[in-house]
């Protein structure tokens, strides 16, 4: 997005506010598809960005979701629920039958639990489920999915499930993998264990949802090549493995970071022991970048001036509106005179800023967001809110 259109939104909208653009995360999803391939089907994990759910671009084959919360967005939006891969670690019986009854696409099963509601649940209803089982990292495993031998074992026993089909797998261990070794490492154990699943057990695994955990570079300026190199260089495994099962490579970070632009307004200016503070009208209750740490990495910053002057480049320590020494957003970054009322654009802020920050934090208020397209425009698509931890109209 350029600065002119940055610059027409700042005067329309409301600070602090979000922008995505709709036009780059769909540009971000086509460039992936062209590495990835054809046979490749991918999937968008909704937890980095929510809002984004409701002008999905058709090139994306599946939504992966994981809380009873997001699965009411997909409610309210009119997703194709077919789409719908319903994971995450916890699931209660209620999820599981409020997912049935959205007739969700597929089920993980991240537990034996997770396999007996699924299963019950199809049999009481006498339907049969699609489920991937999911497999825990196996370099030494998480709370999340199983261990090799309890998915070995329950796809021994699969006739025993009368309510649910084995279609798969499911495999994730992590995100922001900047080496293309590791995630070999993961694809190359993946396909020596659908070969052997099929030589042990004489049963053929169908579907495989793999997430890459592909690193977003966000304080690079060179930034899109970076990724871009990423993705060529794990191509040719990906194209491998969709050979050998139905492949759906799932990511959320990866495809909805470089879409995203936070604009906050300069609300205060000054220098205490020879350091230049400014105050702006967000924070880190709204702006979280992985690997920031106290303000002390530097992202791309748009300065949008609302004045002619010009008073030199010195360096400025950006602190949010929260009563904590920990609210800095960057420190010594070097912006040409800026000045109260000014706008500073915070760029790649696509994925998780929205949804990770502590928003009700000092009971601020959460921003506007919005969304934008070429063919669109602007489309505010929630207006700002502010926390009330009573719930009440009045105290």
């Amino acid at each position: 997005m350029n600065e002119q259109l940055l610059r027409e939104f700042s005067a329309q909208l409301a600070t602090p506010s979000y922008v995505f653009d709709l036009d780059e995360f769909e540009k971000r999803a086509k460039l992936v598809k062209h590495y990835f391939g054809e046979k490749t089907g991918i999937c968008f994990s909704i937890k980095a960005n929510p809002f984004l759910l409701g002008r999905l671009p058709d090139i994306f084959d599946k939504i992966e979701v994981c809380s009873p919360g997001e699965l009411t967005i997909c409610e309210k939006t009119g997703v194709d629920t077919k789409k719908i891969i319903f994971s995450g670690v916890n699931k209660t019986l209620k999820d599981v039958q409020r997912a049935a009854d959205d007739e969700v696409g597929t089920f993980t099963a991240e537990s034996l639990l997770h396999v007996d509601m699924i299963n019950g649940e199809g049999v009481k209803r006498g339907k049969v489920y699609p489920v991937l089982l999911r497999v825990t990292d196996v370099k030494g495993g998480s709370q999340f999915g199983m261990e090799e031998k309890t998915v070995l074992n329950i796809i021994e026993n699969r006739d025993s499930y009368k309510g649910m089909e084995i279609v798969g797998l499911h495999y994730f261990t992590g995100t922001q993998k900047k080496k293309a070794k590791p995630i070999i490492r993961e694809l190359d154990y993946l396909a020596d264990l659908v070969d052997r699943i099929k030589a042990e057990y004489g049963f053929t695994v169908n579907r495989l949802e793999y997430g890459t955990g592909l690193a977003v570079d966000y304080f690079d300026d060179n930034a899109d090549a970076l990724e871009e190199e990423r993705l060529a260089s794990i191509s040719g495994k990906i194209q491998e493995l969709s050979e050998k099962a139905e492949l759906t490579v799932e990511m959320g970070r990866f495809f909805a970071a470089p879409c995203g632009y936070y604009l906050t307004k300069v609300i205060d200016a000054k220098t205490n022991y020879d350091i230049n503070y400014v105050v702006v009208d967000g924070g880190l209750n709204q702006l979280k970048y992985d690997g920031q740490l106290q303000g002390m990495q530097i992202p791309r910053i748009i300065h949008l001036k609302n004045h002619d002057s010009e008073s030199g480049v010195k360096p400025w320590t950006l602190c949010g509106s929260l009563c904590t020494t920990a609210d800095v957003l960057a420190r010594a970054a070097e912006f040409d005179s800026l000045e109260i009322g000014d706008i500073l654009v915070f760029c790649r802020t696509g994925a998780y800023s929205v949804t990770e920050g502590m928003a009700v934090f000092l009971s601020r208020e959460m921003p506007v967001v919005s969304v934008y397209s070429e063919k669109e425009g602007l489309t505010v698509i929630r207006d700002m809110l502010y926390s009330d931890v009573f719930n009440t109209p009045a105290l």
